[in-house]
């Protein structure tokens, strides 16, 4: 019996001594402990401030957004220029542009003097621009479709024969053949070269156009100036 309580002593020692041991190893072969993760959370006084600076932060910015934001470009009216014409007297001026013509119509019309015409207008349009003809007008002899050139005078009627015996110079676009072959130095053959350059032409537009007439040189011209008219 005492020898069974001795070996149960005996064991009892070397379990506690090897639990002994084992717990020491354990204790050597630990690794480093990690530090503990405190968690701060801020105080209620603290964070209003926060939010202040926050929100004034984000209203600024949006301000600086808005201002550089781009922008269409706007494109002023430009208005038609015009150069404004007034007399001295202050009265308006009348200006002529280069569509028109005037003309200075005389004889047997309602209403003789300066007419304004569309450019390219004939001698008929003149005569109704005037009034038209008076009753006892006779136009047999002038050429209603003949065009008209600005600054051009035209007699109607009466007015034309009373113009041609006050000036006894030929009118070049109004002579006839027999008229211009009186001329010095102007043949029938010369004569109908003038009319046929005339009709072509439709008028005469200066004395100096009669040297285009073939056969008239600077010779006969020279005697002719003075002699003709248009």
């Amino acid at each position: 019996m005492q020898v069974f309580k001795s070996g149960k002593s005996q064991l009892s020692s070397a379990a506690t001594d090897r639990l002994h041991k084992l717990l020491d190893g354990r204790e050597n072969f630990s690794g480093p402990s990690e530090p503990a993760q405190v968690l701060v959370t801020p105080p209620t006084e603290a964070i209003r401030p926060i939010l202040k600076i926050v929100v004034a932060a984000l209203v600024i910015t949006a301000g600086l957004v808005w201002l550089n934001r781009p922008t269409p470009a706007s494109v002023p009216e430009v208005a038609t220029p015009g150069i404004p014409i007034s007399a001295s007297s202050g009265e308006p001026t009348m200006v002529q542009s280069f569509d028109q013509i005037v003309v200075d119509i005389k004889g047997d019309v309602l209403t003789p003097g300066l007419v304004t015409l569309p450019a390219g207008s004939r001698v008929a349009d003149a005569i109704a621009a005037a009034g038209g003809l008076i009753p006892s007008a006779n136009v047999a002899s002038i050429n209603l479709a003949e065009r008209l050139s600005d600054g051009q005078m035209i007699f109607i009627g009466n007015a034309q024969s009373l113009e041609i015996s006050s000036d006894p110079r030929i009118n070049l676009n109004l002579a006839t053949e027999t008229e211009l072959d009186s001329l010095p130095g102007v043949g029938p053959v010369m004569a109908g070269r003038i009319i046929a350059w005339r009709e072509t032409n439709q008028k005469f537009h200066s004395i100096e156009e009669l040297q285009e007439v073939p056969g008239i040189g600077p010779k006969v011209f020279a005697n002719l100036k003075a002699l003709v008219r248009i």
